[in-house]
């Protein structure tokens, strides 16, 4: 599959489907503009970072990158800074659809709880699902499945506001790994912080 790759992380192999206190921590990036968007253009998912996070274990297990073509706009000057990806990058990998299949066949998002930094991660997939006709890969109600991890750390560390992840890693005294506005990179940070919580017992059940 193009733009597809996986790597077992941490000296463990991708953990199959079926094992219980298996995690999906999604953080996506989509095309963006300093402004508006140019007309007819609409922000479109096109990167998505999922590593899996066992909270058994207390381990990540897995690290998955997807890159996802645009459809109906390009990735910017101001997208290729904020986030490093090109518009040469983003179309060679798969369509929007494929993506969300993807997700659904090779990490069991319909039935796998799943987590982001936030809830824009979420509502990006209901919205874009909803434009295109492509059923949710997380479900009819991807609500009931998903954790905002920002809103868990928030309560979790006294905090009167919502921190960003890099942030957040700082108040954790955990390093920010790769690239910031990196879908896999943020991703994989993000589980490094449902870990923490999860050691301190903060993590829901």
């Amino acid at each position: 599959m193009r733009g597809f790759y996986r790597a077992a992380m941490e000296g463990t192999a991708a953990a199959p489907d079926g094992r219980p206190g298996l995690l999906n921590v999604v953080d996506v990036e989509a095309t963006c503009w300093a402004g508006q968007p140019p007309p007819g253009a609409v922000s479109e998912i096109i990167e998505i970072g999922l590593p899996v996070v066992d909270l058994r274990a207390r381990v990540r297990v897995g690290r998955h990158r997807l890159l996802v073509r645009p459809a109906r706009s390009t990735v910017s000057a101001f997208c290729t800074e904020l986030t490093g990806l090109t518009q040469a990058e983003a179309e060679t990998g798969v369509s929007f659809a494929e993506a969300c299949r993807a997700l659904a066949r090779e990490h069991d998002a319909g039935r796998r709880p799943w987590a982001s930094w936030g809830d824009y991660d979420r509502r990006q997939f209901v919205r874009q699902c909803r434009a295109t006709a492509v059923p949710c890969p997380f479900g009819h109600a991807p609500e009931r499945t998903h954790t905002d991890a920002k809103a868990v750390f928030t309560a979790a560390y006294g905090l009167s506001r919502k921190p960003g992840m890099a942030r957040a890693l700082g108040l954790a005294g955990l390093p920010l790994e790769g690239r910031h506005h990196r879908g896999d990179d943020d991703a994989w940070n993000i589980a490094a912080l449902v870990l923490d919580l999860a050691g301190r017992g903060a993590w829901p059940a």
